[in-house]
């Protein structure tokens, strides 16, 4: 602390004045510094799209959905494979949206007209199967998705709705005669607001996979959380399903279902490689026990390798 008192001496301190066009002697002139230093671009993310969703209450059946053959399709459809619709609430169609041509794929509860069965509702699109079991043979599918909507039922078992699947048979009999490996379930997730508490916002995304060949149910599969998609997302989705050398013993093979979702990677090792006869993929919207499905699919690509 300290005070002024007559006998203290008070100098005037000179104001110095830095003309406007002195350079600072160090080089470094802040204003122009900030005048050239570019704005960053703020990093954009996927684009969402729900402007083709339908919404409003349905019926389960439609007559422009009454197909009576499975495979019913369009003229040249952009998406690849062969369409197997067993749904009467609509056939496969295709929408632009931004110069993007979309395949899409609508199924609702119990609107399978085709299998005189309990089968469940579908439209998917089969590839052809790579039959041999040498290391280096794979089929690989890649595409964009977007989902719109999935299944609901009474139960969170029974939500969702399948987007793609590996398939493949093998030796030895049990299950299926044309058996899943594991299947891609994407479930909704409903909002948090008073407003959105009643609207599928986004999808968590689950793989079901066989624990041993032809398991079905909860002793013969698991369902493995995966990731999260939001509503509309256009996401790249990759799924690759082969035989690779085994690096811990050359005298063995493994069969693995690879997997990209995003930017995320999903690789995946099938029990009972030796049993594996074939590796295919489906994709599509397959099962809806409450509600409806939507499913959009764009850029789609198949490989086939055999040695």
């Amino acid at each position: 602390m300290w005070s002024c008192s007559q006998d203290d001496t008070i100098e005037e301190m000179e104001e110095i004045v830095v003309p406007e066009d002195t350079e600072d002697p160090d080089g470094d002139n802040k204003e122009e510094e900030e005048e050239e230093e570019e704005e960053e671009e703020e990093p954009t993310g996927p684009e969402i799209i729900i402007s083709d969703e339908i919404t409003g209450s349905y019926t389960t059946c439609n007559d422009d959905g009454q197909n009576t053959e499975r495979v019913t399709d369009i003229p040249n459809s952009v998406n690849v494979g062969t369409a197997d619709d067993r749904s009467c609430y609509a056939n496969y169609y295709e929408t632009t949206i931004n110069g993007k041509i979309w395949g899409s794929y609508n199924i609702t509860h119990e609107s399978n007209n085709i299998d005189k069965s309990s089968l469940q509702p579908r439209i998917e699109r089969s590839l052809a199967r790579a039959t041999s079991t040498e290391v280096g043979s794979y089929v690989h599918f890649t595409g964009t998705v977007r989902i719109l909507e999935t299944g609901d039922a009474a139960g969170e078992g029974s939500d969702g709705t399948y987007i793609m699947q590996a398939k493949g048979k093998h030796t030895g009999g049990g299950g299926s005669p044309d058996p899943a490996i594991c299947l891609y379930l994407a479930k909704p997730v409903y909002g948090d607001t008073e407003e959105t508490k009643d609207t599928q916002v986004s999808f968590d995304l689950y793989r079901e996979q066989i624990n041993y060949r032809g398991g079905s149910g909860a002793e013969g599969r698991d369902i493995i959380y995966l990731t999260n998609i939001p509503k509309g997302q256009s996401t790249h989705i990759e799924l690759k399903v082969g035989f690779r050398a085994d690096p811990n013993d050359a005298s063995k093979k493994i069969h693995y279902a690879d997997a990209i979702v995003g930017e995320e990677v999903f690789n995946w090792d099938i029990p009972e490689p030796e049993r594996g006869t074939q590796s295919g993929v489906r994709y599509g919207a397959y099962r809806v026990k409450g509600g409806r499905a939507q499913i959009r699919w764009a850029d789609t690509t198949y490989e086939k390798v055999e040695k």
